[in-house]
């Protein structure tokens, strides 16, 4: 079984966390340190263990920002210099701490000392940042200094955009996401993402996909909000022969051609509708909670041509309300000429989940193909037997 996500952040983090800091700092507090972030960390959750362990931080590095800065960054893990080419994807499972310093999920806490303590002092907050976002990510941390000091936040984004570094460069688009999951919302830019649009234009052609993903996550953000200024941009970036453009703009476009936004399927040739049939079909109508049900889909095209299909499965799921909202899964793109078939199976999972719970009771199956809400199943979904 996995290691609990929450385990990232634990006794051997904050060991180690005590003995780079006292490492460069002699007169860092390394016993009242662990004491005070060892205790209750095990009863926390992993966000929660990560501010508790920067309120220890806190309370036992000098109140004296610039002090306190210059030893987080001392205390870092040594990096090679960045290359503008490298590619970061490779270094990600080699960004944890070793015997030169910090690096890795303790650094979320160094970043939440930087946003508190450093959010007066801006310019010297971010070149802390600058170079925690190196050993992990400073997505988060950013975040607060982009809400108070617009203005210095982005002409320090950027200069960023030419670092070398391509986790300076992902921070520039990751940091200023209006949703960033897990992240202090951005509610000027879910207003108004247009600050941001400058620094992905340049981004989306990164050397980088670590990068690039980060472009089209932040795109699929402001789709959610301004879906005509995303069409937009899909029409007027998307490039066939620019492989690596054409892949970020389709992740970019997901959660519209998942909620079947016709524009964006006529920008992606997937707007059209459907002349066929389909048929679904499941070997039972009774799941339980914890169950993986097979959806079989299968699909005859009678149109005179050939016709390009989005097709994504959607299961209709009970709310605390009782009503029915569909949570859409991907399914297939394809192509059929007349006449011809297609059909394929799909797992799908009721196993709960952080971020869904499952109320028992009538659910409901169906996909979307190109935007069409097509076919229709009807489940009775239970509570999990006891176990034996």
């Amino acid at each position: 079984m996995a290691e609990a996500f929450k385990n990232l952040i634990g006794p051997a983090t904050v060991q180690a966390v005590a003995h780079h800091l006292h490492r460069v700092h002699h007169r860092f507090d390394q016993a009242g340190f662990e004491s005070q972030a060892l205790t209750g960390l095990q009863a926390l959750e992993f966000k929660a263990r990560a501010q508790h362990l920067a309120q220890a931080l806190m309370a036992h590095l000098p109140e004296d920002f610039e002090r306190c800065a210059a030893l987080l960054e001392a205390s870092l893990k040594r990096v090679p210099a960045p290359r503008f080419e490298h590619d970061p994807d490779k270094e990600l499972g080699n960004l944890q701490t070793d015997e030169t310093g910090v690096a890795g999920w303790a650094l979320w806490a160094y970043g939440e000392v930087v946003a508190q303590r450093g959010l007066p002092h801006p310019e010297r907050a971010l070149r802390a940042l600058h170079a925690i976002t190196q050993r992990f990510t400073a997505e988060f941390a950013i975040r607060p200094i982009i809400q108070a000091h617009p203005e210095l936040a982005f002409a320090t984004l950027q200069r960023w955009l030419d670092d070398p570094s391509a986790h300076v460069r992902r921070l520039v688009s990751e940091g200023s996401r209006p949703r960033l999951p897990w992240g202090l919302r951005l509610h000027d830019l879910v207003r108004d993402p247009s600050p941001t649009l400058p620094l992905l234009h340049r981004l989306q052609d990164d050397p980088a996909e670590y990068v690039r993903r980060s472009v089209a996550n932040h795109l699929n953000d402001i789709g959610k909000d301004h879906p005509e200024l995303l069409v937009q941009w899909v029409r007027e970036h998307r490039d066939d022969t620019h492989p690596t453009r054409s892949r970020l703009l389709r992740h970019a476009s997901r959660h519209l051609i998942k909620q079947g936004h016709t524009p964006m399927l006529h920008c992606w040739d997937v707007g059209t509708e459907f002349h066929g049939e389909v048929s679904l079909s499941v070997p039972h109508h009774t799941v339980h909670i914890g169950e993986v049900l097979p959806l079989t889909i299968a699909l005859t095209a009678t149109g005179p041509a050939p016709q390009t299909l989005e097709v994504d499965v959607r299961v209709h799921l009970r709310k605390a309300d009782g009503q029915l909202r569909p949570k859409v899964f991907k399914g297939k793109r394809l192509t059929l000429a007349k006449g011809e078939q297609a059909s394929w199976t799909q797992s799908l999972s009721f196993k709960p989940v952080s971020t869904r719970t499952l109320y028992p009771g009538t659910q409901g199956l169906d996909v979307s193909v190109n935007g069409q809400a097509l076919g229709w199943i009807e489940l009775k979904l239970k509570e999990a037997p006891p176990a034996r």
